[in-house]
C-alpha cells in the first residue's frame, strides 16, 4: 500500500509541476533559437536550433561515452541527448525552473488532442524502456535526483534501468509527460506543432468609441486594480482618471487642471524630447513608489547630469560628434527617476497627487544626438523587475554601430533591479549608471562582452513593448525602422534583433561607419514575427513609423481575443496579427478596418469617405479589465463591442449576456487554474493517507 500511495502521491505533485507556461520556442538557457544554415554534424537538427557545433560535440562527447552497444537503444539514446538542440528544449528539460537530464518523455496519457504533429502521439516513454531497460548505459542520463523516490532503489553503479527503477510504471511516472495546448513532450524527433485547423481570418472591423479629448503618450491602469489609470504627457504631466464602463455613455474623469505630479521643470519638451514612459512599482497600492522616463536638457536644469554614452568605452570621442540641430554630444540626457505618493500618511491606493520631489535617481545617460531615444520603462510582470527600452541615440544609420555593440546601452532592452539598492560605492565600482543593481540572471552571466545591464540587443527604436497578460513569457516590442520596414519583435533573453546589420529582415547598408561594422556571420539575428514595409502605406500620410499595442485579452471584443494589435503613427493603419500554430512565435497579420460606435460618449472627428480620423497614433493602453486603448492627437479612443459599429461578430451575442463575460472557451489558465486545485486538494488527501502508513 505504501509503495503504491508514494508513486501515487509523486505523480500528483509532478503534474502539480507542469503548470500552464507555454510552448514558446525557448532553449534552455531562456534564449531564443538561432537559424544554422546547415545540419549538426551529430544531432539531426537544422534551421531553428538551440545548439551550435561546439555544443553539438559535446552531445556526441557523453553520447560516445555512455557506451551503448545495443544499436537500438543507442538511436533512442541519441534522439534523447540531442533533444537539447530542440528549439522548444526550454520546456523539455525543465520544469518550474528545475533542469532535467531528460526531456519530458511523451507517454500514454497524451490526450486526442494533442498539439503536436502525430494525431495520435506514440507512448514514446514505454518504447525508451522496452528498447533500453536491459542495456548497460554508463553514466545513465535516467538516473537523477529521483533515485530512491517512486519505487526506485538507490544503486550508485546502477547502469541499466531495470536496475535503476522497479517498473516501466515507475519509469514513466518520473519521466513521462502529456503534451496539450499549452506544454509539449519528446516523441524521439524534433517537436512540430499543428496548425490549429481553426480559421484565422481577421475581423471583420475595430469598432472604437472616444471617452476623451486629450492627448497622451502614456496610459498605465492603477495598480490596485480599480476602474482608475494613469495618463501622462510629453511635457511631464501625469494625470489620474477614472474610466468609464464600456457602453455607459460616460466618458474620462480627468482634472487637466489638477494633475497627480507635475514634472515639467524637470522634463525638457520638444518634438523628440519629452516624459516618454512612467512605470508604477507592482508594490505601488503599499509602498507608493512610482517611476517616470524623460529627457531633460543640462543647460537648462541643473539636476541632468549623467555620463555620456559616446565614450571610450564605445569607441566613440564626442568632441568629434559635432552639433545636431544645434545642440552639443550629450547636452539632453535620458532620465528615469523614482517618486513617491506616500508622503501624505495616506494608503498610496487613496492618493490623489504627489510630489515632484525625486527619491531616488534610477538611471541618467547622455545622448549622442537628437533622435532615436526610446525610453518606455515597465515592470516585468513575473519577475518584478525593471524594463528600460533604448534607441540607438539617432544619427542617419547608427553611424556608431552603438545597437550591435555590447559595451553601449544605446539600441538595448535593459533589465534593472530597483528593489535592491547598492552602495554608493559599489555604483561606483560596478560602473553603473544610477541608482539599481544586476539582476543575477541577466545574459551578461553567459556573454560576459555584455554589459550587465542588457536584457536584449540590436534594436533600432522600440516604441512600445507590453507583456501578454495571459502569457508574460510572450513580451513583444515594436521597433521603429529607418527606410523600409516597420517590424515587432518577440524579445527573449539575450535576442540580438539584427539593427544595424539589418532593418527587419532586409540588410541594411550604412552610409557612414565612423564606429565600425558588424558582420553578418557574427551574429544569431532574431527576425520579426510581424511588420510591415513602407511601400504598403499612401506615402501621402507620411513616413511610416510602428506604434506597439497589445495582445487583445478583454472579452469587450471575443473576436478580437488573443489577437495583437499594433498601428502606424502617421498613417492611421491598425494591424491585428493573429499566432498560429498557438504558442508557435509564428504571426499572420492583417490590416483592420476601424470606424467610431454609433454611440460614443464624444463624436468622433471625420476623414475623407467618412472614415473615422484618428490622427497620430502616438500609443496604446490597456486598463485592468484589458480592455484596450489607443492613444492618439485627437483624443483616448476605446476598444469596444464590435455590434456597436455593426460588425459582425458571431461570439459577440453569448459573451454579453453575462456581467462575468469568460472567452467563449475556458482559457489554458482557467482549465489549468480548476485541474490544479483539484489535483492539489488529491495530492493533500494522498500526503495524509502516506504519511498514517509511515
Amino acid at each position: 500500500m505504501k509503495g503504491v500511495l508514494s508513486i501515487s502521491f509523486l505523480f500528483c505533485c509532478l503534474l502539480l509541476l507542469l503548470d500552464s507556461s507555454v510552448s514558446l520556442p525557448l532553449c534552455v538557457d531562456s534564449r531564443a533559437p538561432f537559424t544554422l544554415n546547415k545540419t549538426l554534424g551529430f544531432c539531426p537538427y537544422n534551421g531553428s536550433t538551440c545548439c551550435n557545433s561546439t555544443q553539438d560535440a559535446q552531445i556526441e562527447k557523453q553520447f560516445r561515452a555512455s557506451n551503448v552497444s545495443d544499436p537500438g537503444c543507442a538511436l533512442v539514446l541519441k534522439s534523447i541527448l540531442c533533444a537539447r538542440c530542440d528549439p522548444f528544449s526550454g520546456e523539455l528539460f525543465t520544469i518550474q525552473s528545475s533542469p532535467r537530464s531528460v526531456p519530458v518523455l511523451c507517454n500514454s496519457t497524451i490526450p486526442a488532442n494533442s498539439s503536436q504533429s502525430k494525431t495520435e502521439v506514440e507512448d514514446f516513454c514505454s518504447q525508451v524502456w522496452d528498447t533500453c531497460n536491459d542495456v548497460s548505459i554508463v553514466n545513465s542520463p535516467f538516473a537523477p535526483s529521483l533515485q530512491g523516490q517512486a519505487g526506485a532503489p538507490a544503486h550508485s553503479n546502477a547502469t541499466k534501468l531495470s536496475d535503476l527503477w522497479q517498473s516501466k510504471t515507475d519509469f514513466c511516472t518520473a519521466f513521462g509527460g502529456a503534451s496539450d495546448n499549452s506544454s509539449v513532450c519528446f516523441e524521439g524527433e524534433p517537436v512540430s506543432l499543428n496548425k490549429t485547423g481553426t480559421s484565422i481570418s481577421p475581423p471583420h472591423g475595430l469598432c472604437l468609441e472616444r471617452i476623451g479629448n486629450g492627448s497622451y503618450l502614456n496610459m498605465v491602469a492603477h495598480p490596485d486594480g480599480s476602474n482608475r489609470a494613469f495618463f501622462s504627457n510629453q511635457m511631464g504631466k501625469v494625470f489620474l482618471a477614472t474610466l468609464p464602463d464600456e457602453g455607459s455613455g460616460g466618458t474620462l474623469k480627468l482634472d487637466e487642471s489638477s494633475p497627480f505630479v507635475d514634472l515639467t521643470d524637470q522634463v525638457y519638451f520638444d518634438t523628440q524630447f519629452g516624459m516618454m514612459g512612467m512605470a508604477f512599482h507592482p508594490d505601488f497600492a503599499k509602498n507608493g513608489r512610482f517611476f517616470a522616463s524623460f529627457t531633460c536638457d543640462k543647460s537648462k536644469w541643473s539636476g541632468c547630469t549623467g555620463r555620456c554614452s559616446c565614450n571610450s568605452d564605445v569607441n566613440c570621442d564626442p568632441s568629434k560628434l559635432g552639433t545636431d540641430h544645434g545642440a552639443q554630444p550629450c547636452q539632453y540626457q535620458t532620465v528615469i527617476a523614482e517618486y513617491s505618493a506616500n508622503s501624505s500618511g495616506s494608503q498610496p491606493s487613496s492618493v490623489e497627487s504627489a510630489k515632484p520631489t525625486e527619491v531616488r535617481r534610477i538611471f541618467t545617460m547622455g545622448l549622442p544626438f537628437t533622435s532615436q531615444h526610446g525610453g518606455q520603462i515597465l515592470f516585468g510582470p513575473d519577475d518584478g523587475y525593471l524594463y528600460l527600452m533604448m534607441g540607438y541615440g539617432g544619427g542617419a544609420g547608427d553611424p556608431y554601430n552603438f545597437a550591435q555593440n555590447k559595451k553601449s546601452l544605446l539600441g538595448k532592452i535593459m533589465r534593472l533591479d530597483v528593489d535592491n539598492i547598492p552602495s554608493a560605492a559599489d555604483i561606483s565600482k560596478l560602473s553603473l549608471w544610477g541608482n539599481y543593481s544586476i539582476p543575477k540572471d541577466n545574459p551578461f552571466s553567459e556573454d560576459k562582452d555584455l554589459q550587465p545591464e542588457i536584457w536584449a540587443l540590436g534594436l533600432r527604436n522600440p516604441w512600445r513593448c507590453s507583456f501578454d497578460a495571459e502569457r508574460p513569457s510572450y513580451f513583444l516590442c515594436a521597433d521603429v525602422g529607418q527606410d523600409v520596414y516597420e517590424e515587432v519583435d518577440l524579445i527573449t533573453k539575450g535576442g540580438n534583433y539584427g539593427w544595424r546589420v539589418y532593418e527587419g529582415p532586409y540588410p541594411f547598408q550604412p552610409t557612414q561607419s565612423p564606429g565600425g561594422n558588424t558582420s553578418v556571420n557574427s551574429i544569431n539575428p532574431i527576425f520579426p514575427i510581424m511588420g510591415y514595409n513602407h511601400s504598403e502605406l499612401n506615402k501621402n500620410e507620411g513616413s511610416a513609423s510602428i506604434t506597439g499595442g497589445y495582445v487583445y485579452r478583454s472579452t469587450t471584443d471575443p473576436c478580437m481575443y488573443g489577437r495583437y494589435l499594433y498601428g502606424d503613427l502617421y498613417a492611421g493603419a491598425i494591424w491585428a496579427a493573429t499566432e498560429d500554430p498557438q504558442n508557435s512565435g509564428n504571426f499572420s497579420t492583417s490590416r483592420i478596418p476601424f470606424s467610431c460606435a454609433r454611440d460614443s460618449p464624444i463624436q468622433c472627428d471625420s476623414a475623407p469617405g467618412n472614415l473615422l480620423a484618428l490622427g497620430y497614433i502616438f500609443s496604446f493602453g490597456e486598463d485592468n479589465n484589458k480592455d484596450v486603448y489607443i492613444l492618439a492627437s485627437t483624443g483616448v479612443y476605446r476598444v469596444v463591442r464590435p455590434s456597436r459599429c455593426s460588425y459582425a461578430c458571431s461570439q459577440e451575442k453569448a459573451t454579453t449576456t453575462t456581467t462575468s463575460a469568460p472567452s467563449p472557451s475556458p482559457s489554458h489558465a482557467t482549465r489549468w487554474s480548476v485541474l490544479s486545485g483539484y489535483l492539489f486538494l488529491q495530492c493533500s488527501f494522498l500526503l495524509l493517507l502516506l504519511l498514517g502508513s509511515m
